[in-house]
């Protein structure tokens, strides 16, 4: 048979394809600090499970398409108490926040149409854009003023004939940054313009640190241009559920991608009835791992600067950090963590920086780290990172 080049064109995950050399790392019996996956290690809220197992059904039948009813109604509650006034109509519920951007570019764009970003991105919407054949089209962010935006002139220079859409996440992934009133107001002015799409990737909205946030779905001048992408896979520490959600105003685009949902049939049943559940959480459940993820970023940042060489920003938000290493190749590096480097018996893993970008060459010295271990072994593997850093071959001259 005969590949395509569609899914010949698709790059490995940053975050995942170093797997197979963690797992033969652990064979051989040493144990592995896991940064390279936001994967929280807090406790899924109990009325998940519980929900499941009232469930007293004979049949586990096909769902509707647009979603579990009461999931819907959990969510248009969750949105009203961000004062923000969505529909059931205007959520659709879908498998995981993957499938949500899946859906999203497939609405918004045909093969060869261009999505803008600003990198570093999250890694997947390289894939996902490319599993489409649409081109992700890149401006430059940088650590030294926290990935702040550039100026209107420069995001409008991104934008050509084929672009349909600019694509962010706020809070960031990979970077950790929280969008300012002023930066929103820019993309909002942009987008209106230029009549294009705004997929608002906002999955991290519970987790900001000191800075003032803000909705897109907040900026009724965004209505008709606006699509939300949201899931509870970090909010309720539930990532194996799979359950996230679109969001629009767009009367069009919630009836267009219907399509699709008829097509691939519905979400699963169980984990819609356990996701409800999950929205009934108290506050201070979100409060707590709020206050938490913040103990966490604190100790991070100051475990790395005792790292000479090693530079990274504050993240104000979400639960990872870019970080610039002193060395030849952050891939090289990694395997090399595992494969030929250990301390007592531990080592550490994390995703290479240069998946994170568009710009070929870029990120070659990065690596993003996701705090989601306790404070503990997060400073065990700092201090892991740090011995290795020592040992490598690959590693320019430390003070």
């Amino acid at each position: 048979m005969i590949i395509s080049e569609r899914i010949s064109s698709l790059s490995a995950s940053p975050i995942r394809k170093l797997n197979p050399y963690a797992a033969a790392a652990k064979a051989a019996g040493k144990k592995v600090y896991h940064l390279n996956i936001g994967q929280p290690d807090i406790e899924t809220p109990a009325g998940f499970l519980d929900a499941i197992h009232r469930f007293d059904k004979k049949v586990i039948a096909y769902g509707d398409s647009h979603g579990n009813p009461r999931l819907l109604e959990a969510i248009r509650a969750y949105y009203q108490s961000w004062n923000m006034d969505y529909g059931t109509e205007q959520i659709t519920i879908t498998n995981g926040g993957s499938e949500a951007l899946l859906i999203a570019m497939m609405a918004l764009c045909d093969p060869g149409d261009e999505i803008l970003v600003f990198e570093p991105f999250y890694a997947n919407y390289n894939a996902l854009a490319r599993a489409l054949n649409i081109t992700v089209r890149a401006i430059a962010t940088h650590a030294e003023n926290g990935y702040a935006l550039p100026d209107e002139a420069h995001v409008e220079r991104g934008i050509t004939p084929r672009t349909k859409a600019i694509l962010l996440t706020n809070p960031g992934n990979p970077t950790g940054r929280v969008y300012t009133p002023a930066e929103m107001e820019l993309i909002s002015r942009v987008v209106r313009r230029h009549n294009l799409a705004l997929i608002a990737d906002e999955v991290y909205r519970e987790f900001v640190y000191g800075a003032s946030y803000r909705s897109f779905g907040a900026m009724p001048e965004l209505d008709e241009h606006l699509v939300l992408v949201d899931s509870l896979s970090k909010r309720y520490s539930a990532c194996g559920a799979r359950i996230g959600a679109l969001l629009s105003r767009n009367k069009e685009f919630c009836v267009q991608i219907m399509k699709y949902c008829q097509a691939r049939l519905c979400c699963p049943e169980l984990e819609q009835i356990g996701a409800a559940a999950l929205y009934a959480t108290p506050k201070s459940y979100l409060d707590g791992v709020n206050a938490e993820y913040r103990r966490r970023r604190d100790t991070l940042q100051r475990e790395l600067a005792k790292i000479p060489g090693v530079a990274c920003s504050s993240p104000q938000g979400a639960f990872y950090v870019m970080i610039k290493m002193p060395i030849d190749d952050a891939e090289k590096f990694a395997i090399w963590l595992l494969e030929h480097f250990d301390s007592h018996g531990e080592t550490v893993m994390f995703a290479p920086g240069s998946g994170f970008y568009a710009t070929p060459g870029l990120g070659r010295d990065e690596a993003r780290l996701a705090y989601v271990l306790n404070c503990a072994d997060l400073t065990r593997a700092i201090e892991i990172l740090g011995e290795g850093l020592k040992a490598y071959p690959g590693t320019k001259l430390l003070a």
